[in-house]
């Protein structure tokens, strides 16, 4: 009966657990009582260096290992289907007793003779992490592990619903990262483009939907890229090794909103509007920001000592304080009054907060009452207000910190009216 040693293993991207036979870290290490001879019969060493002998190994659940130094050792495992086998490096643990072991993969996109090079590196690697005490992280085999993973130091809500909705559910999920290729995110893009992309929910349960834009595409894509690139380094360009080239974003993509609701017609539409939806169809008349941004404020967010509302939950990340003008400090005021700081800033009639289903129906209806332009949305009241800022000669930078976007995208959609606002001014100058 052979006996086997149970070697407990903390997990580490690409980590797997092996069973050792008893005994063979003291062949590794050939470990033998001083003035004794050894009558253990020694395999011969492997020379994991030298292709040749790398392609005559037979196929078996046990890597070959080699030895780099004390302590930290190269394996190969020959592959059973005539692939280029695999790289497992293993480093020892003298705090813990134990050794971690990471698989490397199988180092395909490169050359038989730079394999091994490429292999002992990363197996150093490892073995500095291990001894300077390091944290190893749990198992990280498929897409779908990288994509928990990067979960864990970039939370958010758009990158866990791209993975909810396109990833975990898609074949694309359970392909090992050291097997992926070009052609598996090839496919995985043209199924996400294919999709119909939801636009709202009607109160019936009715879902309302449109061809998915190539704007779209690139946001679903962005959060899926780069969970990949936390776990793997660019393939070779022009090759299945190349994941990333099938995830590279459509050019020129964005689209300039070209919609507009004067304020004439904002008023309009503020006098059609059911009164639950009224405060809050308001407040994106009055301040430049996302739907989302605004329905997700709290009572709490609110300083009426010093009009200051803190923006928290917006796809831009972070905090950010606005300093508001009257009138539009007044409304916060009347909507914050006698309400806990967590309950929600602005509620529909049954005391739910607004959602993009709700507010949707709320703003269509009205439009269609007011017979405001087909296509109204709350986002067409974001870019009124952005483009009314802009148009008043407000600063670029600063009409992107208040509506929580960058400068970049303000210049790319809005430049060409501070453009007509530096010629008018310039204008201004004739004697």
């Amino acid at each position: 009966m052979r006996h086997f040693m149970s070697t407990v293993v903390p997990m580490h991207p690409l980590m797997y657990s092996i069973r050792i036979p008893y005994g063979t870290e003291r062949r590794l290490a050939v470990a033998t009582e001083p003035g004794k001879a050894n009558k253990r019969k020694r395999r011969k060493a492997v020379d994991l260096s030298k292709v040749g002998e790398r392609n005559e190994l037979r196929a078996q659940r046990e890597p070959f290992w080699q030895r780099l130094r004390t302590g930290c050792f190269l394996g190969f495992r020959p592959s059973k289907r005539g692939g280029k086998g695999t790289w497992i490096a293993r480093a020892y643990d003298e705090d813990a007793g134990r050794y971690h072991v990471k698989s490397l993969g199988d180092f395909g996109t490169l050359a038989g003779n730079e394999m091994f090079a490429a292999a002992k590196k990363e197996a150093e690697k490892l073995a500095e992490l291990v001894e300077a005490g390091g944290e190893v992280r749990r198992k990280v085999e498929t897409v779908a592990d990288a994509c928990r993973e990067y979960l864990k130091t970039h939370p958010g809500k758009i990158a866990e619903g791209v993975f909810n909705r396109h990833i975990y559910s898609d074949a694309v999920a359970k392909v090992k990262l050291d097997k992926l290729r070009r052609h598996h995110l090839r496919d995985w893009r043209k199924r996400l483009e294919e999709a119909p992309a939801i636009v709202s929910r009607s109160r019936k349960g009715e879902v309302r939907t449109r061809n998915r834009a190539q704007s779209t595409v690139n946001r679903d894509m962005a959060p899926f890229r780069a969970a990949l690139n936390k776990v793997l380094a660019p393939g070779a360009p022009n090759s299945e090794a190349a994941w990333q080239e099938a995830l590279k974003p459509f050019e020129n993509a964005d689209q300039r909103r070209l919609l507009y609701l004067d304020k004439s017609e904002r008023r309009t539409l503020l006098a059609h509007i059911a009164d639950d939806a009224r405060p809050f169809v308001r407040a994106l008349c009055l301040l430049p920001l996302r739907p989302g941004a605004m329905a997700a404020l709290v009572a709490g967010d609110y300083d009426k000592r010093t009009a200051e509302l803190t923006i928290g939950k917006d796809k831009a990340g972070g905090k950010r304080r606005i300093l508001l003008p009257t009138e539009s400090a007044a409304l916060f005021a009347q909507q914050a009054k006698g309400k806990l700081p967590a309950a929600s800033m602005f509620m529909r009639a049954n005391g739910k907060p607004w959602d993009r289903n709700s507010w949707g129906d709320a703003i269509e209806n009205a439009a269609k009452a007011a017979k405001l332009p087909k296509g109204t949305t709350a986002y067409t009241l974001r870019h009124s207000t952005i483009t009314d800022l802009v148009s008043a000669g407000l600063p670029l930078l600063t009409i992107a910190q208040i509506s929580g976007t960058s400068a970049e995208m303000i210049e790319r959609h809005y430049g060409h009216l501070a453009s007509d606002a530096a010629v008018k001014a310039l204008g201004e100058l004739a004697l």
